[in-house]
């Protein structure tokens, strides 16, 4: 599908476009869509491509794309209302019934229905990127959108790529053991809706106390129902849990559970946002604690071949 990739697998593909910078709600608002260029322009500046990472582009996603994880009518106000926002346009369509108040844009957005369906399309290309063994890792920037639900959208997400990169290795490759990892600090209702009552896909949710943070849900009681009981994990910390707290969870929960599940792909979303030094969450993650995590991450990798999707763009402190 992809023939311009070299033949030789690599260690990491990194899916980037310069587009992304309009998944951007707007001035004053805290999710701006300058974020995305900076880790690029960090390898830039310090990596040269070579046999270690490769930096790729992938196409948008279609309409067809998206029904894998939203219903229709979601898809055709969210496109509507958005590409009006866009043009300084009003748009008459109801909002609070697909979107809360959080995912209303401040003034004039940047075009984000695009944007949100170029990250989807990079969910996508990830997943063939690592199944079909050209890469061991694939890293989205601009990923984990996983507030996101079928008809409903919030917390700054549109469309869930985590979701779609699970719900896609089924229907393409005919998985059946995959492990979601979220360490974003906000824990991920909406992926959690997707599969929690499904046995096939595992998820091990690392959040900030849900009595203390946005979205209020991710309690430990929650494990799933029906034949999906027990497969989601919600692992929340308690404000300011740093270090040795994320070397604790990972040493006697998150590492002996996967072990016992036995995936065949790690899809791991997160980014900054547990940093000591976010300007919107409590946690207290020191920079080598995001190490440790890759480390951590890396190891349980052993168990599927290597195979990773990492979809990274949490973080609030610019």
């Amino acid at each position: 599908m992809f023939a311009w990739v070299s033949e030789v697998k690599m260690a990491i593909g990194i899916l980037y476009r310069e587009d992304l910078k309009e998944y951007d709600f707007g001035p004053g608002h805290p999710f701006r869509g300058d974020r995305y260029q900076r880790f690029p322009r960090f390898l830039r500046d310090n990596l040269a491509e070579d046999d270690n990472y490769r930096m790729l582009k992938a196409e948008s996603a279609g309409d067809q794309d998206l029904r894998l994880i939203c219903r229709q009518e979601y898809i055709d106000f969210t496109r509507e209302y958005y590409q009006a926002a866009n043009l300084g346009l009003s748009y008459s369509g109801q909002f609070f019934r697909f979107h809360s108040g959080d995912n209303m844009p401040i003034g004039r957005p940047g075009k984000l229905e695009e944007a949100a369906r170029l990250v989807v399309g990079q969910a996508k290309m990830a997943c063939h990127l690592v199944q079909d063994g050209k890469f061991k890792k694939a890293v989205s920037i601009g990923g984990g959108l996983h507030h996101a639900k079928p008809s409903y959208g919030e917390g700054f997400c549109l469309y869930n790529d985590v979701a779609f990169c699970a719900l896609y290795l089924r229907q393409e490759y005919k998985l059946d053991r995959i492990l979601i990892l979220d360490t974003d600090a906000h824990a991920g209702n909406g992926t959690c809706e997707y599969f929690y009552e499904d046995k096939r896909v595992l998820l091990i949710d690392l959040h900030q106390d849900p009595r203390t943070l946005y979205p209020g849900t991710g309690f430990a009681y929650q494990i799933g129902s029906g034949e999906g009981k027990g497969f989601t994990v919600n692992i929340p910390l308690p404000p300011y849990a740093g270090y040795d707290s994320y070397q604790l969870v990972f040493e006697s929960i998150v590492q002996p559970i996967a072990e016992e599940f036995k995936p065949q792909i790690i899809i791991r979303n997160g980014g900054s946002d547990p940093h000591f030094n976010d300007g919107l969450t409590s946690l207290g993650l020191p920079v080598r604690g995001f190490r440790m995590i890759g480390e951590r991450v890396r190891e349980m990798a052993k168990i599927c071949d290597d195979k990773v999707i990492d979809l990274i763009a949490s973080g609030y402190n610019r």
